[in-house]
């Protein structure tokens, strides 16, 4: 680290603190040079993921973006905003560890779908008419009838402590 005052790169950690957010180092440094002391932060370096669009264009990812998707389904159903949280959390862990620069927004589509199929069917399927974009009420209809379908071939004991 070259020192902001005489530009040596002589220098030594003094202090080292973490932020309370756990994601900045400070360490205040003194110069051998000049004796002069100064603060350096250190953090991750946050290397930005693209999502790949339908249409081929990339955007940064943006959790808040998925979280309002999510709630706009959820409005007024008995789901809850920690669920919806943690869930998003769980979801921003699995990019990571995918380790990949870009991700398809088909493959969030579908993991936000699972989520809110086991979750609300209701906002489950406000979701997918807009995540699907469902032309006609057919459509509309063939995803009520797969969703009441699964539905139905649950044991019966599985749907009553969904419920």
């Amino acid at each position: 680290m070259r020192c902001p005052f005489c530009r040596s790169t002589d220098n030594h950690v003094v202090d080292s603190r973490t932020s309370r957010e756990g994601d900045v180092i400070r360490r205040r440094r003194e110069c051998e040079g000049c004796h002069r002391r100064f603060t350096t932060h250190e953090r991750l370096e946050d290397v930005p993921i693209l999502v790949i669009k339908k249409d081929g264009q990339r955007e940064p990812f943006d959790r808040h973006k998925v979280t309002r998707g999510i709630f706009n389904a959820a409005h007024r159903r008995p789901v809850s905003a920690d669920a919806i949280n943690d869930f998003v959390n769980e979801l921003d862990q699995k990019i990571a560890d995918k380790g990949l620069r870009e991700i398809d927004s088909s493959w969030i589509g579908e993991e936000v779908m699972r989520f809110l199929h086991e979750i609300d069917q209701v906002a489950y399927v406000r979701f997918a008419s807009v995540y699907r974009e469902f032309k006609d009420i057919s459509e509309f209809m063939d995803e009520l009838s797969g969703l009441l379908r699964r539905d139905v071939s649950k044991p019966r004991k599985a749907q009553e402590t969904a419920t």
